[in-house]
């Protein structure tokens, strides 16, 4: 009695297999992965013969298996506050301009100001066993991200100062950002500021009102009053805006300064649309960040520069280190901010 043996069925083109494109080819398996990661060792003609069965069969090579055999990922993981603000694009294009100098990627994840989708990205990262992980987090993550780099995975805090000497970070100092835009303000004789910004669980926007207080401490006349914003974004600082012109006139700030720049612009849009008010005339505005938008504005804003890109770039090279060279310890690096003066405090000369 006879038996008959069940050809193999090539995989449908987009998802062949190893297994597929050898036997297209007329080669064993090995000589397939020989081709694709040592092709040195194989004639030209053998070569070939694999090549064309794989743009043949459109065999896509599985590098995410490959590179956990390898126990080693070419893939960083960048978890920011929010997608949408300009200031985290900007940190990630430095990061890609430097991971791409060694062959790496940056995935980036938007938390959205999720704790709860913040975890879950970093939970994904972890399976997929990234080379590091950048991240700018909501609340406190010390403890997590210990973890993680005791498990092999190094971290490095963005936007962020780390409150242990057990994790890396680069960041600015915003108490010096937030001196430097309320002298700036209080030096044109303004002394009702108000500043917007938040959610104040944020340590970034704690440090910039810190800051800002400080300095007004040092006049007698002069107050800082916190307007926390739910959120970073355009419509947050609009929706603060509306409540101040809500206010009588003597109750309203005659300066603001900003926890960021989209908080400025919805600051800025709410007071020329919706009220009498003029910029700076009656209400000057410091924004925080510097995107590109602050210069665009109707009222060309004045924001205290971060480095956004030198961010991402240092953080990067700070990761690549420690991924190569575990013992290394921890640093932290802190730039200085700088003001950039334009037409929301000093008119338009």
């Amino acid at each position: 009695m006879s038996s008959t043996r069940t050809p193999h069925v090539p995989a449908a083109p987009g998802s062949a297999s190893i297994r597929d494109v050898a036997e297209r080819a007329g080669v064993s398996v090995g000589t397939v992965s020989n081709v694709l990661n040592r092709p040195d060792i194989v004639r030209a003609a053998t070569v070939e013969r694999v090549h064309a069965a794989i743009r043949e069969l459109g065999f896509v090579r599985n590098d995410a298996a490959r590179q956990l055999r390898a126990g080693r990922s070419t893939t960083i993981g960048l978890v920011v506050l929010d997608v949408r603000n300009p200031f985290f694009t900007d940190v990630a294009r430095g990061a890609e301009d430097e991971a791409a100098q060694d062959g790496l990627s940056v995935v980036m994840a938007n938390s959205d100001e999720s704790p709860e989708r913040e975890a879950a990205h970093v939970d994904y990262f972890e399976t997929q066993r990234v080379l590091g992980l950048l991240m700018s987090p909501i609340g406190d993550m010390g403890e997590r991200l210990e973890r993680l780099r005791a498990a092999g995975t190094p971290a490095v805090l963005v936007d962020r100062t780390a409150g242990t000497r057990a994790l890396s970070s680069v960041a600015v100092d915003d108490v010096e950002g937030g001196r430097l835009a309320a002298r700036h303000l209080l030096g044109l004789g303004r002394r009702r500021l108000a500043f917007v910004g938040g959610p104040l669980g944020l340590e970034q926007m704690r440090d910039r009102l810190a800051g800002a207080r400080e300095e007004a401490d040092a006049i007698p006349d002069a107050r800082v009053e916190a307007v926390e914003t739910p959120g970073l974004g355009f419509a947050d600082g609009r929706r603060a805006a509306l409540e101040l012109l809500a206010r009588p006139a003597g109750e309203r700030p005659d300066a603001i300064f900003a926890g960021n720049d989209l908080v400025a612009i919805g600051v800025l849009q709410a007071l020329m649309g919706e009220g009498s008010l003029r910029v700076p005339e009656d209400v000057a505005i410091v924004g925080y960040d510097d995107i590109d938008f602050a210069s665009a504005a109707v009222v060309p804003l004045s924001s205290v520069r971060q480095p956004r890109e030198r961010i991402g770039q240092t953080a990067v090279r700070i990761l690549r280190e420690e991924a190569a060279d575990p013992s290394i310890e921890p640093r932290q690096v802190v730039f200085k901010p700088e003001l950039v003066v334009r037409a929301s405090t000093v008119g338009r000369g």
